[in-house]
């Protein structure tokens, strides 16, 4: 008589151990980021990096940017204001931009 009962303990235990596996993978794809580098540099000349940036927040850069450059994988929004506000342009992996009224913020297209 006790079979039934181990295995019906045994079938709860693996559908809670499932959900759990199910709920982890689906929090770990929501988390997804960039691969590679967002290069942005002042009127100086001076150069900013962001490494592997996450999708879908808005960044705040350093200093107003007079040139940058999207040596990640995925598309980056560029903004003038410090909050994602007054969007400039989009800038596809592998392509920069110079001289475009010194935007503050960005956020990556994921």
């Amino acid at each position: 008589m006790r079979l039934p009962h181990a295995s019906t303990r045994l079938g709860r235990i693996c559908l809670a151990v499932g959900t759990a596996t199910v709920v982890v993978a689906g929090l770990a794809t929501n988390a997804q980021a960039a691969t590679g580098t967002l290069r942005y540099f002042d009127v100086s000349g001076q150069e900013f990096r962001i490494n592997n940036p996450p999708d879908s927040v808005c960044l705040t850069l350093q200093v107003r940017a007079d040139e940058i450059a999207n040596d990640t994988d995925k598309s980056v929004s560029v903004y003038l204001g410090p909050a994602c506000n007054t969007f400039v342009t989009t800038l596809a992996p592998g392509h920069a931009v110079s001289h475009v009224g010194g935007p503050q913020s960005v956020r990556f297209i994921g």
